[in-house]
C-alpha cells in the first residue's frame, strides 16, 4: 500500500505520475518497462513529489530550501529531463575510479607476465607458482566482507584511500623479498588492500547514475579490468626486460598507487541511493543483509555464473602466457622464442578484447533489453558458451598455427569480457542501495573462493601431477610441460558451460527480483516526513 493511501490528508506536489518518479522502476539499462526516463544520472525530475506533505504545511517549504535540495543533487548543472547530463564532478569521480581500477589489475597480472623468471629465481614448481595467485585471492576474498560492511556505513572515500595505500606499499616491499615464503606473504597482504577498493567503487557509481547511463559508466569502469590486465603483462615483461630484473616490474604500480590515493581524497562520495532519489532507507544489521542476499535468487544465481567466469579468467590469465609460449616453441623455427615477446602479445590481445568486449556487452544489454527484459543474463550465458569452442580450438592448434591461435584467443576473451559490466549492473538493480556494498563483497567472496582463488593452483597441481606421471616416458621436457598444461587447462571449458547454465536459470527470476528492489526504493523515498524510515525487510 502506498503512503498516499495511508495518509489521505497528505497530497503530493503536482507533477508527473508517481510511477515515473521512481527511476528504480526502470532498469539501469533501457528495458521494455522503462517508460519515459528522466535524465540518466540525474535525480528524477519529479523528485519533489516524493516529499508528501499536508496541504496546510505546503507553504512552509520555501524556494530556498528546495533550491538547497536541488544543489545537493548529483546533477546541479543539468536541465530538467536531460537524458545524458553528467557534471564535471561526476566525470572526475568516474575517471579516478577507472584509473585506480586500471592500476589495480595491472598490479594483479604483472607477476603473470614475468612468472617464468620468478619460478627460476625461487625454484618454484607449477603448483607453488599457482599458489602465488591463490594466496593473494584468498586474502582478497576474506577481507571483502569486512570492507563491504564498512562501505555501507562509513566514508567510502577514506576506506578506498587507505586500501590503495596499503596495497601499493606491500607490492613495493614484496619486490625486495629474497625468499619465496616472504614473497608469498606480501602477495597475500596486497589482497587486503585491493579488497577495499573493488568492493566499494561500483557502489559509488550506482549512487551517481541511473538508467542506461549507469550501465555505460559501469562499462567504462569495468573496461579497465581487461585493459589493466593487458597492461600488467606488457609493463611486467617489458620492465623486466629493460631492467634485466623481474623485481623492477613490481615497482611501477606502487608509484601510480600513491598518486591514486591523492586523487581518491578529492572525489565525490554521494549519499547512498542518491541517484534514485532515495534518502529514507534504513541501515539494517549485517545478519539481515546476508539473509536478504541469500534469498535474492537473481543475485545468487548470477553470482554463481560469475564465479565460473572468475574461475576461467583466473586460470587463463595466470597460465595463458606460459602455455602459449610452450606451444609456440613446438613449431619449427621457434626454438629461440622469448617468453617476454609472448607475454607482450598476450597482453595486447587481452587489452583489445577488453576494449571491444566490455562495451559490446553493455551495448547489447541496452539495445536488446528494450524488447527482451531478460536480455542481461542471456547475453552473459551466450558469451560464456560461445567462448568454449574458441578457447578449446586455441589450445589444440597452438603448436601448429600461431596466427589462428591468437585470433581464437582474442574472440574467446572478447566473449568472456561481455560479462563484466552486465553482472555488475544486475547486482545493482536487484539489490537495494543500503546493501550494495555488502552484496559486492559477498559476490567477491563467493566468486573468488570458488573461482580464481583455486583455479591457478588447481591447474598447477594437475599439470605437476601429469609431469610427475609421464616425465619418465617423455624425453622432451618442453613437450611434457606443454601437454601437462594443455590437459589441465581443458578443465576451464567445462566450467564455462556450467556458468552459462547458471545465467540461463537467472533469466527466470530477474524480472521479479528487480521489481522487489524497485518497490523498496520507491517506498523508501515516499516515506512521510517526521516518520520512521521504511524498513526494507518489510518489502524485500
Amino acid at each position: 500500500m502506498s503512503n498516499k493511501s495511508q495518509y489521505p490528508t497528505y497530497q503530493p506536489i503536482p507533477t508527473t505520475t508517481v510511477t515515473m518518479d521512481n527511476p528504480a522502476m526502470t532498469r539501469s539499462t533501457s528495458s521494455a518497462d522503462d517508460g519515459d526516463q528522466t535524465g540518466a544520472g540525474a535525480l528524477p525530475s519529479t523528485y519533489s513529489s516524493q516529499q508528501l506533505m499536508p496541504p496546510s504545511d505546503s507553504d512552509s517549504v520555501d524556494d530556498t530550501e528546495r533550491q538547497r535540495q536541488r544543489q545537493n543533487s548529483a546533477t546541479i548543472d543539468c536541465a530538467p529531463g536531460a537524458r545524458r547530463c553528467v557534471t564535471r564532478s561526476q566525470w572526475f569521480t568516474v575517471g579516478v575510479l577507472c584509473f585506480v581500477n586500471l592500476i589495480n589489475y595491472m598490479d594483479r597480472f604483472t607477476i603473470a607476465g614475468v612468472l617464468e623468471d620468478i619460478q627460476k629465481d625461487f625454484q618454484m614448481p607449477d603448483d607453488d607458482a599457482g599458489l602465488l595467485q591463490t594466496v593473494f585471492v584468498l586474502s582478497y576474498m576474506v577481507c571483502a566482507p569486512i570492507f563491504g560492511y564498512l562501505g555501507d556505513r562509513y566514508s567510502r572515500r577514506w576506506i578506498m584511500a587507505i586500501g590503495v595505500l596499503l596495497w601499493s606499499t606491500t607490492t613495493l616491499l614484496g619486490s625486495f623479498m629474497t625468499g619465496s615464503g616472504w614473497f608469498m606473504t606480501f602477495r597475500a597482504l596486497v589482497g587486503i588492500g585491493e579488497a577495499s577498493y573493488s568492493t566499494i567503487a561500483p557502489t559509488i557509481i550506482s549512487d551517481l547514475f541511473v538508467h542506461d547511463l549507469r550501465s555505460k559508466m559501469l562499462a567504462v569502469f569495468y573496461f579497465a579490468i581487461p585493459v589493466g590486465s593487458g597492461f600488467g603483462y606488457i609493463v611486467g615483461s617489458e620492465t623486466a626486460h629493460l631492467a634485466g630484473n623481474w623485481r623492477w616490474a613490481l615497482r611501477v604500480t606502487p608509484i601510480l598507487g600513491i598518486a591514486a590515493v591523492a586523487l581518491i581524497l578529492l572525489i565525490k562520495d554521494p549519499e547512498r541511493g542518491e541517484s534514485e532519489g532515495s534518502h529514507n532507507l534504513s541501515t539494517t544489521t549485517y545478519t539481515e543483509d546476508i539473509k536478504y542476499l541469500v534469498k535474492n535468487r537473481s543475485f545468487m544465481l548470477s553470482t554463481a555464473g560469475f564465479t565460473c567466469v572468475a574461475f576461467v579468467a583466473g586460470a587463463l590469465a595466470w597460465w595463458g602466457p606460459k602455455f602459449i609460449y610452450l606451444g609456440l616453441k613446438m613449431q619449427p623455427g621457434n626454438e629461440n622464442l622469448i617468453q617476454n615477446d609472448v607475454s607482450f602479445k598476450f597482453g595486447a590481445i587481452t587489452m583489445i578484447a577488453g576494449i571491444i568486449g566490455v562495451p559490446l556487452g553493455s551495448f547489447l544489454s541496452t539495445k536488446l533489453a528494450k524488447s527482451f527484459p531478460t536480455a542481461d543474463p542471456l547475453i552473459c550465458a551466450f558469451g560464456l558458451i560461445l567462448s568454449v569452442p574458441l578457447m578449446t580450438g586455441a589450445m589444440i592448434i597452438v603448436s601448429d598455427n600461431t596466427v589462428a591461435t591468437y585470433i581464437l584467443i582474442f574472440f574467446g576473451q572478447l566473449s568472456l569480457n561481455m560479462n563484466w559490466a552486465i553482472v555488475a549492473d544486475i547486482l545493482l538493480y536487484v539489490v537495494v542501495p543500503t546493501r550494495r556494498s555488502t552484496a559486492e563483497a559477498f559476490q567477491i567472496l563467493i566468486s573468488h573462493a570458488l573461482g580464481d582463488a583455486g583455479s591457478p593452483y588447481l591447474v598447477g597441481v594437475v599439470s605437476s601431477y601429469y609431469i610427475y606421471k609421464y616425465c619418465i616416458v617423455s624425453s622432451d621436457t618442453d613437450l611434457t610441460k606443454f601437454e601437462a598444461l594443455q590437459y589441465a587447462l581443458f578443465s576451464t571449458c567445462f566450467v564455462e558451460v556450467l556458468g552459462g547454465i547458471f545465467f540461463l536459470i537467472t533469466a527466470a527470476f530477474i524480472i521479479s527480483d528487480k521489481r522487489k528492489a524497485s518497490q523498496a526504493i520507491r517506498d523508501g523515498h515516499q516515506a512521510v516526513p517526521n516518520h520512521a524510515p521504511v524498513d526494507i525487510d518489510e518489502i524485500s
